[in-house]
C-alpha cells in the first residue's frame, strides 16, 4: 500500500511539473505576444496613416487650389477620404485655426478650434508630425495624430492636414487578434494537457507494476513478473526488464533455499532417527547389553556423520564469501597439487585394491587460484573416484597443458552415471540410489564444493559417463611466463 502511495504521488509530481512547465512557456508566450502585437498594430496602423496623410494632402491640396481651404468642396472630400480611410480629418489655416473637418455634423464643434503650435512647428521641422495627444482639447481623449503640411497657396500661406485614429479603436483591433491567440493557446494547452495526463499515466504503470509487485515479494510471493511491451524500447521497458530478472533471481534464489532446507532436513533426519533409535533402546533396555558396543558404534559413526554435514556447509558459505578476483591474484604448481592430494588418499585407494595410472608432465604447470581450494577439488574428484571405482580397477589421472588453461582429467571405471542423473550431481545433497547405500560416510556435498570453487575461479568442469567408464575433467588458467 505504501508503494502504490509512492507511486501515485510520483505520478502526480510529474503530471504537475508539465503542467506547470506548460503554464510557465504559455506565460512567457503571452507576454511576449502581448507587447510584440501591440507595437506591431500600433506601428502599422501609424505607417498606414502616415501613407494615408501624404496621399489625403495631394488631394485636399488639389481642391484647396481650386475652391479654397472653407469651400464645401474640400469638406466634402475631407468627408469621402475619411470614409475610405478610416481616419478622422481636420485643416487648419497656417494659424493652426481648424477650418474644415471630416464630421457631417451640420455644425462641426472643431471648426475655430486652434490646434498647438508645437505640432505646426514639427511638421516645418522634419516634415510630418506624429504623437499621442488630444490637441489641446480639440478632441475629448488622446488619439493618434499624423500631421502634414498642404500645398502653399499663390500667397504662400501654408495650411496643414491632421489624420487621427482612436487609441481604443487600434486596442479593439489588438484585442480582437489577442483573443484568437488566447483561444488557440488555451486549445493547446487543453491538448498538451492531455496528452501530458495520458503519457504520465501511462509511464507511471509500469512503477505502479512494479510496486505491487514488490509488495507481493514481501509476502514471499516470487512468481509476479512486470508486463513488458516489445514495441516500447524505453529507459523504462529496460527497468521492468531489470526488475524481471531480478524477480527471477530472487524466485531462483528462494527455490534453493526451500531446497536446502528440505535436503538438509532429510540429511539430518536419518542419522538423527538412528541415534536417536539406538539410545533410547540401549536406555530402556530392548537392546541386550552384549550388543550395546555394537549399537554405540553406529551412534558415533552416524554423529560424525553428522559433523562432516555440518563441516560441509560451513566449508560452502567461506567458498562462497571469497572474492574471486582475489583467488587468481595466486599461482601454485598444479602438478604439485595432485601430487599431494594422491598421497594423502593412498590408503584409501590400496585398501579397495586400486591401481593408479597418472600421466603428469615433469616440469611445473603453474596455475592461478587459491592453493588450498584447488587441492581440495582435485581429492574430492580421486575421493569421488576411489569411491565408486569397482575394486582392482585403475583410475587414470592426466594433467596436460592447452593455449592459456591447464587441464586436469580423473577417470575411473565403475557403473554408468544416467543421463537422467548426469546434469544432478552437482547439485547440493545429490546422490544416486545406488551411491547411497554405497556411500555411507558421505552427505552428499563433494562435487557440489567442487562446482562452487570451480565457478569461484571463473573455471569449467565436465563430467561425462559411458559404457561403465566416468569421467570429470575440470580447467585452470594459466600463469602468465615471467
Amino acid at each position: 500500500m505504501n508503494g502504490a502511495k509512492k507511486t501515485k504521488s510520483l505520478y502526480f509530481k510529474n503530471f504537475i511539473t508539465i503542467v506547470a512547465v506548460i503554464l510557465l512557456s504559455f506565460a512567457v508566450l503571452a507576454v511576449s505576444f502581448t507587447v510584440i502585437s501591440y507595437r506591431f498594430i500600433i506601428r502599422n496602423k501609424t505607417d498606414t496613416m502616415r501613407k494615408d496623410a501624404v496621399t489625403a494632402g495631394r488631394i485636399v491640396s488639389a481642391y484647396e487650389q481650386e475652391w479654397g481651404l472653407s469651400g464645401l468642396e474640400v469638406r466634402a472630400a475631407l468627408m469621402w477620404l475619411s470614409d475610405v480611410t478610416g481616419f478622422h480629418m481636420v485643416v487648419c489655416d497656417q494659424n493652426g485655426t481648424v477650418v474644415s473637418c471630416s464630421d457631417r455634423t451640420v455644425v462641426c464643434p472643431h471648426i475655430g478650434k486652434t490646434l498647438p503650435s508645437a505640432a505646426l512647428s514639427k511638421i516645418s521641422s522634419d516634415g510630418e508630425y506624429y504623437g499621442l495627444s488630444t490637441m489641446d482639447g480639440l478632441y475629448d481623449h488622446e488619439r493618434y495624430i499624423v500631421g502634414t503640411a498642404l500645398q502653399a497657396d499663390k500667397d504662400g500661406n501654408v495650411s496643414y492636414l491632421f489624420l487621427s485614429a482612436g487609441a481604443g479603436e487600434m486596442s479593439l483591433i489588438w484585442r480582437q487578434f489577442a483573443g484568437l491567440f488566447a483561444l488557440a493557446a488555451v486549445a493547446a494547452a487543453l491538448i498538451a494537457f492531455a496528452i501530458s495526463y495520458f503519457t504520465t499515466r501511462r509511464q507511471a504503470k509500469p512503477i505502479r507494476e512494479m510496486a505491487a509487485a514488490a509488495d507481493k515479494f514481501g509476502h514471499g510471493d516470487f512468481s509476479v513478473r512486470v508486463a513488458q511491451d516489445p514495441k516500447q524500447c524505453t529507459e523504462m521497458g529496460e527497468l521492468a526488464e531489470a526488475f524481471n530478472m531480478m524477480a527471477d533471481s530472487l524466485e531462483r534464489s528462494e527455490a534453493a533455499r526451500r531446497d536446502l532446507i528440505a535436503n538438509v532436513s532429510h540429511e539430518l533426519k536419518t542419522p538423527m532417527t538412528t541415534i536417536t533409535g539406538f539410545a533410547d533402546g540401549i536406555l530402556d533396555g530392548t537392546i541386550p547389553p552384549e550388543k550395546e558396543k555394537e549399537y554405540l558404534g553406529v551412534i558415533s559413526s552416524e554423529t560424525k556423520r553428522l559433523s562432516r554435514l555440518v563441516r560441509g556447509m560451513l566449508d560452502m558459505s567461506q567458498l562462497q564469501a571469497k572474492d574471486p578476483a582475489e583467488l587468481r591474484k595466486k599461482s601454485f604448481d598444479l602438478s604439485e597439487v595432485v601430487c599431494q592430494a594422491l598421497l594423502s588418499l593412498e590408503k584409501k585407494i590400496n585398501d579397495r585394491g586400486l591401481d593408479v595410472d597418472a600421466q603428469l608432465p615433469e616440469e611445473p604447470v603453474v596455475t592461478l587460484g587459491d592453493r588450498d581450494a584447488i587441492t581440495q577439488v582435485v581429492y574430492n574428484l580421486i575421493d569421488n573416484a576411489a569411491k565408486f571405482a569397482t575394486k582392482g580397477s585403475v583410475i587414470r589421472l592426466e594433467l596436460w597443458k592447452q593455449e592459456d588453461k591447464a587441464y586436469v582429467s580423473v577417470e575411473n571405471d565403475g557403473e554408468t552415471i544416467s543421463k537422467e542423473e548426469l546434469p544432478l550431481i552437482f547439485d547440493r545433497f545429490h546422490k544416486t540410489d545406488h551411491s547411497r547405500s554405497m556411500d555411507r560416510e558421505g552427505v552428499g556435498l563433494g562435487l557440489y564444493i567442487v562446482k562452487t570453487i570451480l565457478d569461484n575461479h571463473g573455471e569449467e568442469i565436465f563430467v561425462t559417463s559411458k559404457d561403465g567408464v566416468t569421467k570429470f575433467v575440470f580447467t585452470l588458467t594459466l600463469a602468465p611466463k615471467n
